[in-house]
């Protein structure tokens, strides 16, 4: 008998949240790290210390929750990831030393990756072509949404209970995600899964690895990453510290900003396919890059240098939208290891790029990360896009070949 399937809205709604885990275990204490100090009494750098924790168990998480995910399933490893965040959040609200704060940060880092992992291996397995593109657009929009409002929120909170209450909200969101897990129904058969010998999972991510065309998409989706952290990095010291704004001008432009790769990204879908979606966005992409490389060198005034990075983050939103649908649609059959390799290529390129912004004039230095990562960018898509058109012309070389042996032959009967 065909087991009961979720609804769409509640696979939207759910997979959304698993998604956003990221912005909100990252960003939400962000507001009382001060207060953190004092708490600990320990220095800023060791509060920060748990920040870097966290987005190591991010990144690694993935890799891990990845093929876990393809081994035994989406559910199972969906739980355990779940119970892991819960004891590792109500660890941190617990912890009387920073050093205990920082590792359980690794942790609940390691355990909000399952989330976010599984989130795409779900989708797809459940979705294929532009029917993904859309879900993963719609769960990209979520996303977005939950980067511009963790920091917000955890302002908030910060006013009503400090970082123990934002704590407390984050191990609420988890026993909600548990919730929504028990409820969910496994989208990977039992048919599909990876053996159970782990040496069957390491061929698993050779095999993944030797796709260069899977490659090309994660690299472009890397090196995109990698200008939104240039942008994250760089904004408020050039917002505020150049050209003057407050901290709630810089908000609100940020925010603006944000929610431009939200709009992008549902945009993106409205294409033929994903990939004129690649194609348009990283050309547009490198062209707005050069522009605003420009302007920054020649010291533009602000509302310039605010438009180009509207522009610029429209762009960003909308080739994420289209490489992670493409990445994830020529791997369907390894879809936990390629999510994996996915998520874990974007921390990592936005962990080399964001201390790289502070070098030197802000400014140009900014403006040559655009530049770089938008350039190296465009290359991977075309590459990607080349090898798929001349697949393409291969194969329908061969059809037409068959064709005309077909009717040959015909001819030939007759």
């Amino acid at each position: 008998m065909k087991s009961r399937q979720n609804s769409r809205t509640f696979t939207i709604i759910f997979l959304g949240m698993l998604s956003a885990f990221g912005p909100f275990v990252m960003d939400m204490y962000l507001p009382t790290l001060p207060a953190m100090t004092g708490y600990f009494n320990t220095s800023s750098s060791m509060v920060q210390l748990g920040l870097t924790a966290s987005m190591i168990g991010l990144a690694a998480g993935q890799l891990v929750f990845g093929p876990v995910s393809d081994k035994f399933g989406r559910r199972s490893s969906l739980l355990a990831a779940m119970i892991l965040f819960l004891l590792s959040t109500a660890g941190c609200i617990l912890s009387e030393t920073i050093l205990q704060f920082v590792a359980l940060r690794l942790v609940q880092g390691i355990a909000g990756a399952g989330g976010v992992v599984i989130s795409r291996s779900i989708a797809a397995n459940k979705y294929a072509g532009h029917e993904l593109a859309a879900m993963l657009a719609i769960i990209g929009a979520i996303n977005g949404i939950a980067t511009v409002a963790a920091p917000i929120a955890g302002g908030t909170l910060s006013e009503i209970g400090g970082w123990h209450g934002i704590f407390c909200f984050l191990l609420f969101l988890g026993v909600i995600l548990l919730a929504g897990s028990f409820h969910f129904n496994e989208s990977l058969s039992s048919e599909q899964r990876a053996s159970m010998r782990w040496s069957n999972v390491f061929r698993r991510f050779r095999t993944v690895t030797h796709n260069r065309q899977y490659l090309c998409y994660i690299l472009q989706y890397g090196l995109t990453m990698g200008v939104l952290f240039a942008n994250i990095a760089s904004a408020p010291f050039i917002m505020q510290q150049h050209y003057g704004l407050s901290p709630m001008e810089f908000s609100l432009c940020f925010g603006a900003n944000a929610i431009a790769m939200v709009i992008s990204s549902t945009v993106a879908v409205r294409f033929r396919n994903m990939k004129d979606a690649l194609g348009f966005g990283s050309s547009a992409m490198l062209l707005l890059s050069t522009v605003l490389f420009v302007a920054l060198y020649l010291g533009c005034n602000f509302w310039i240098y605010e438009t180009l990075a509207f522009c610029l983050l429209a762009m960003v939103g909308m080739t994420f939208t289209a490489s992670s649908a493409l990445a994830m649609d020529c791997e369907r059959t390894n879809a936990g290891i390629a999510s994996a390799l996915l998520g874990a290529i974007g921390f990592a390129f936005g962990g080399i790029v964001s201390p790289l912004a502070g070098l030197g004039n802000i400014l140009h230095t900014a403006g040559l990360l655009f530049l770089a990562g938008s350039l190296l960018s465009h290359l991977c898509a075309n590459y990607a896009l080349a090898r798929h058109n001349s697949t393409r012309r291969i194969t329908d070389e061969i059809f037409y070949m068959l064709r005309r042996a077909s009717a040959s032959t015909r001819i030939l009967r007759k």
